[in-house]
């Protein structure tokens, strides 16, 4: 049970992802370790967001869940569609 609500909060987090950044959406799920998986989630428009699970396989579960949101890897198409904005840069830089 407390699976299902791990996913489900990813498939929300993710599907208002998709719904705020345009359809089709990209998501590359990522091994973090210990920490779990990182699904990076690229919209339409270029924006890039995150949801952060407890491990590959939950991540791969969300995405799969989401209507509009495709596997990806980070391959030319992908990193292309990617628009890393000044915002974007300016936050990392504070990292």
């Amino acid at each position: 049970m407390a699976e299902d609500k791990k996913i489900a909060g990813g498939v929300r987090a993710a599907s208002a992802f998709v719904a705020a950044h345009g359809k089709p959406s990209r998501a590359v799920v990522e091994n973090i370790g210990r920490a779990g998986a990182r699904v990076v989630l690229v919209g339409a428009d270029g924006a890039m967001g995150d949801v952060v699970l407890p491990d590959v396989e939950t991540a791969e579960k969300v995405v799969a869940a989401v209507a509009d949101l495709d596997a990806a890897e980070w391959d030319r198409e992908t990193t292309e569609a990617l628009k890393i904005g000044p915002e974007h840069r300016r936050k990392m830089a504070r990292r």
